[in-house]
């Protein structure tokens, strides 16, 4: 019975053995190489001078809100509409503002009466002071109640103009001419004190607002002539540093500058992303690793690249990622100097992917 046991553990070993090997004559990788373009990491090829990433925006423009609440009856423009200053945007729901007006406007009505009359009263007791035929005491309760009527009547005419200033805040307008950029609320939505409701730009100058580091801020002057470059675009621009921040409390230690345009460009649009290139030699050591944004994985929160393996096949190598300069970053750790680096590829690539490079 033993030898017999014996026997069949020898039979099943041999057996997994067996399909052990097919396993891995079927796993093994008979796809075509996927051709590759690659490139080689080199050192100190960064600009002497200091580049800071920011994004273009409209010098003019305005997230408009109000100051009262209410649920909003219309709206009256779209996203990419052409406005002209003082035109009408948003109606909020008045009904309370308006119960309030016209009791306002009874109030006034009130209050002109009673200050004619005084005023009739003031004028006939002071011809008859004048004629001494009235007493100083009866003139002056006449003056008296005179003021009164009339400091009434201009408190009632004060509250009118604080009832008009929020018929203000019902019917949104257009600050400047421009162009409605954004919309945060819908029709029937209630609009809330401080809350932004439309987003207008006026087009034709521009800025960017750029973040610079702490080992470099000291270095920009305001007034200085800088060139920007839009990736988007392909094209370069003047621009003069307007602005300089001189706190990095609510922006992670990097320091805002602010960078006026020379001239505008139709092509331009908010929120396009700007190289500036100060006119400011780099404090630090240029002998850094800069590989191009494109030739980077994303894995959640993992960023690697795909190098070149001796036996000509894909490998993925984790990396420590720095700052971004333009369309480049630089590389902390995980690649070193005359390495190879995938930069685009005709197919996906994996890990042990054959690879041909062109």
């Amino acid at each position: 019975m033993t030898k017999l046991y014996v026997a069949a553990l020898f039979i099943l070993a041999i057996t997994i053995s067996s399909c052990g090997s097919d396993d891995k004559k079927i796993v093994a990788d008979n796809s075509p190489a996927v051709a590759v373009e690659v490139s080689t990491v080199s050192e100190g090829n960064s600009s002497p001078f200091l580049s800071a990433s920011g994004k273009i925006e409209a010098v003019n423009s305005a997230n408009i809100s109000t100051r009262m609440m209410g649920y909003v009856d219309k709206i009256y423009v779209q996203v990419g509409d052409k406005v002209t200053k003082g035109q009408q945007l948003i109606s909020i729901n008045n009904a309370d503002i308006s119960a309030k007006l016209a009791q306002v406007n009874a109030g006034i009505t009130e209050a002109t009466a009673a200050f004619n009359n005084a005023e009739k009263d003031y004028n006939r007791y002071t011809a008859l002071f004048n004629e001494n035929s009235a007493s100083q005491k009866e003139l002056d309760d006449i003056t008296a109640n005179y003021n009164m009527a009339k400091a009434r009547l201009e408190g009632a005419k004060q509250m009118k103009n604080e009832v008009n200033a929020q018929f203000s805040y019902s019917n949104i307008r257009a600050p400047f001419n421009g162009v409605v950029t954004n919309k945060f609320i819908n029709v029937g939505d209630m609009a809330n004190p401080g809350m932004p409701l439309v987003e207008v730009e006026s087009p034709g100058n521009f800025q960017v607002l750029a973040m610079v580091p702490e080992s470099e801020i000291l270095e920009i002057k305001s007034g200085s002539e800088v060139e920007v470059l839009i990736k988007t675009l392909n094209e370069s621009f003047k621009g003069t540093v307007t602005e300089v921040s001189t706190s990095a409390k609510n922006t992670g230690g990097q320091y805002m500058v602010k960078v006026m345009l020379d001239e505008s460009n139709s092509k331009l649009l908010s929120g396009m992303y700007a190289t500036v290139q100060f006119p400011t030699a780099k404090k630090e050591n240029t002998n850094r690793v800069l590989i191009p944004l494109e030739a980077v994985v994303h894995n959640g929160q993992l960023s690697g690249v795909y190098t070149v393996s001796e036996s000509n096949t894909a490998l993925l190598r984790w990396l420590r990622l720095g700052r971004t300069y333009g369309d480049s970053v630089e590389v902390l750790s995980g690649l070193s100097a005359e390495e190879q680096y995938i930069i685009s590829a005709e197919a996906k690539l994996f890990n042990g992917a054959r690879i041909s490079v062109q």
